[in-house]
């Protein structure tokens, strides 16, 4: 162990493990925030439940909208181009944010102001071409920057355990949806879809700019003061934790990470996840008309949303306890199998089976991004995980243009069914390369070989 004292701040010293990496120790949360850590989880949940309650207000307003413009089935594009938009975003604002050229703050407020002139945009639109540019361009940017924001700010404040603070901001993504379930089922977005979409611009750019103004990140290495990075806790859990959770051997940059193969299997499980949860999200309301359960699209929405934004707080602190590769391996088959599950519940008129199939699914797609957020900052370090999680969750566009294609298709019959079985067997497929998921630069554990020839007392 080395220990070195960095002249610019006398409350933090700087220790080296027997790898060489470094921990910056001494400071807590208290001392560089002004407050307890905790307020870097609260506040980007709140980030991310207001940017999911915008995208959820397109989604309500999309009927008035339709009504209003005599635009069919061209909504689709916008909304497609505003995902695409979203997650292309990623891996540039991870490059700034970790070059300090993009504090967390401001690019949380950029993305309020954005998401609020995207929402007018759409609100007040004249023709499609002022949708794309305004919602889909500006609004889907906006969205993206304020989303990986929040979600890969937790993991750098809870170095020690970050699963449980990065699923328990990620459960925002499924309650930003609670608010507008009423106006889902009363049809009133059909009618005043102006006031919906401007409405809900405003409020999303107060609640996300003012949860933003407070957004912090710790310094480079910075380790809570009362855990001893170089030692495992005496403790079975914490022990356990420590050992199906160890902390990275360096910190890599961004395109040293692009060069290892845990990246690019972290890319094959994000990639496949979100082709499969974008087939059974598109093809969801048409099995579910094929099926007489047309009366319950409300409730379906909130098994997905209530289900998933309470399971994905428990999913983390699950990965914290097993660890993040195995929780990954059993979402995925999660993922899968769900699919299969609503082609059965379908086929047997089974509501209960179709709930619970729609909420399972729900919270497996939502569990993924948040474990490989985790898994980035575990494999190569807190420095420089907002970009590392940026190049794994810029994979996801291919998954939304496969999106595009697939929505101007024809949504009901055996297309349906066949979308169904396509997603099932993709995420169950994703759990393999989840299985192979290994931290570079750390040795394997060896099978250990007894000596031959062990002391004997003639030669004590």
């Amino acid at each position: 162990m080395e220990t070195t004292d960095p002249p610019a701040s006398l409350l933090c010293r700087e220790v080296k493990d027997r790898r060489g990496r470094v921990y910056r120790v001494g400071e807590s949360a208290a001392d560089i925030l002004g407050h307890g850590r905790v307020w870097m989880v609260v506040l980007p949940w709140l980030g991310m439940t207001g940017i999911a309650c915008a995208g959820y207000a397109f989604l309500t307003a999309r009927g008035g909208l339709r009504d209003a413009h005599q635009w069919g089935g061209e909504l689709f594009r916008p909304a497609g181009l505003w995902a695409l938009c979203q997650t292309a975003v990623a891996l540039p604002a991870g490059l700034l944010r970790e070059s300090r050229r993009l504090t967390a703050r401001t690019a949380v407020l950029t993305g309020a102001f954005g998401t609020l002139l995207g929402y007018l945009s759409l609100a007040f639109a004249a023709g499609l071409p002022l949708v794309r540019l305004g919602f889909a361009v500006v609004g889907g940017v906006s969205a993206g920057l304020v989303h990986s924001t929040c979600l890969t700010l937790p993991g750098k404040w809870y170095p020690e355990r970050r699963g449980g603070p990065t699923g328990f901001v990620a459960s925002g993504l499924a309650f930003g949806a609670v608010p507008l379930l009423p106006v889902l089922g009363s049809g009133a977005g059909r009618a005043d879809h102006r006031f919906l979409l401007a409405a809900t611009g405003a409020g999303v750019c107060l609640v996300v700019a003012s949860a933003g103004w407070f957004f912090r990140d710790p310094p480079k290495n910075w380790w809570p003061p009362h855990i001893d990075p170089l030692r495992v806790a005496a403790g079975p859990v914490a022990r356990r934790a420590r050992e199906r959770n160890p902390p990275a051997v360096r910190q890599f940059g961004t395109w040293q990470a692009a060069r290892t193969p845990a990246l690019w299997l972290m890319c094959l499980c994000v990639l496949g996840t979100a082709g499969a949860a974008a087939l059974g999200c598109r093809w969801l309301v048409p099995l579910a008309r094929e099926a007489g359960f047309t009366g319950h699209t409300v409730r379906t929405a909130a098994a997905l949303a209530l289900t998933a934004g309470a399971g994905l707080g428990a999913v983390g602190v699950l990965s914290d306890r097993v660890g993040r590769r195995a929780t990954l391996t059993g979402a995925c088959l999660v993922l899968g199998g769900a699919q299969f599950g609503l082609l059965a519940a379908a086929g047997t008129g089974s509501v209960s089976l179709f709930l619970g199939s729609a909420g399972a699914a729900g919270l497996a797609g939502g569990a993924v991004p948040a474990l490989v957020a985790a898994l980035a900052a575990d494999h190569f370090g807190e420095n420089h995980s907002a970009g590392a999680y940026g190049l794994v969750a810029g994979s996801a566009a291919l998954a939304v243009l496969a999106g595009l294609g697939a929505a101007a298709g024809d949504p009901g019959g055996r297309a349906a069914h066949g979308a169904f079985v396509l997603a099932g067997y993709t995420g169950l497929a994703c759990a393999v390369p989840a299985l192979f998921l290994t931290a570079p630069g750390r040795p394997r554990a060896r099978r250990i070989v007894p000596n031959p020839h062990p002391l004997g007392e003639e030669m004590a």
